[in-house]
């Protein structure tokens, strides 16, 4: 039991995930500053950011329930720690998946979107009305493909447990070193950068149009635990991408950790280059562009997938 638990809370789950992905953000926030010549912040700003808001006053929404309001963001929270928890155990060790894991991960990855559009609704203002409106149809828009994506894998793979398509990989090379695993890798890399809730596809948190949108009524901890789940995303989900298509996570061997380093910044700095390099998308182009072309790449990868190329 406190095995699990230390499985959950310190590494690979919550406080490992987190201080990653905050330095990940700072990546991400440095950059941003260099495209827009400014210097940008110190490497410990987020952390930071994170502290200042655990001390901050807890603001209810008058009329809001407290359990849903607060409920949200920690449900998201425990969401992104538990996929990070699963995805590194079963890297570090194949023979600890289960039947229909990938369902599971897959599932778990959709719950902080969900807690975004359920905390916009509860926080009764109209303007986090309209934010939760426009994540629920992204959600509705890129899930499509990103599940099409992931199912050209396990077409080719012919299994559903993370430890079987991480040996397949092993044995027959990855997956994106196929043309169909690159299609599938860049559709699932679009659908990634949606569910950050990056630009282009950041309607849902339009700062110049709808303020913070779903977040805009939360302080404090509410908000620092959104901020910590999307800290947390922004490690887990190249994570994910790493082993479905670019053969898992070694660690036994130095060569194996530096390949795993290498292969995240190149996602990193994909997801960086593609927020900086692109315009807001507003949120009917959005749906239509993952309706459209993106889903009709996921379905060619697909059919590439089943006459084997």
């Amino acid at each position: 039991m406190l095995r699990l638990i230390f499985y959950f809370l310190i590494a690979p789950g919550f406080l490992f995930s987190a201080s990653i992905g905050l330095l990940s953000s700072w990546i991400d926030r440095k950059v941003t500053a260099m495209v827009q010549y400014r210097k940008g912040p110190p490497w410990y700003q987020p952390f930071a950011d994170i502290l200042k808001l655990l001390g901050k006053e807890i603001i209810v929404p008058e009329g809001a329930s407290v359990a849903v309001f607060f409920g949200a963001p920690f449900f998201g929270l425990v969401a992104a720690a538990l996929v990070s928890t699963m995805i590194w155990n079963f890297n570090l060790d194949p023979q600890k998946g289960f039947i229909g894991d990938l369902i599971v991960v897959l599932y778990l990855l959709t719950v902080p979107s969900l807690s975004a559009v359920i905390a916009g609704s509860a926080s009764r203002n109209p303007l986090a009305a309209i934010g939760s409106s426009r994540e629920m149809k992204l959600i509705l828009a890129y899930e499509l493909p990103f599940i099409l994506a992931i199912f050209t894998v396990v077409f080719k793979t012919g299994s559903i447990i993370f430890g079987d398509i991480i040996s397949y990989q092993a044995i027959h090379g990855m997956a994106a070193a196929k043309i169909s695993g690159i299609i599938a890798f860049i559709v699932a890399l679009l659908a990634v950068q949606a569910k950050l809730g990056f630009v282009p596809f950041d309607a849902s948190e339009a700062e110049q149009e709808i303020m913070a949108g779903t977040l805009l009524e939360y302080s404090g901890p509410g908000l620092a635990m959104f901020k910590l789940t999307k800290a947390i995303l922004l490690f887990v989900l190249p994570v994910f991408l790493i082993t479905m298509f670019w053969g898992g996570i070694v660690i036994s061997t130095w060569t194996g950790i530096l390949w795993f380093i290498i292969k995240y910044v190149l996602i990193l700095t994909a997801i960086i280059l593609i927020k900086n390099t692109n315009p807001r998308l507003r949120i009917d182009q959005a749906v239509r562009f993952f309706w459209g072309p993106v889903t009709v790449l996921a379905a060619v990868g697909f059919l590439l997938a089943i006459i084997g190329l």
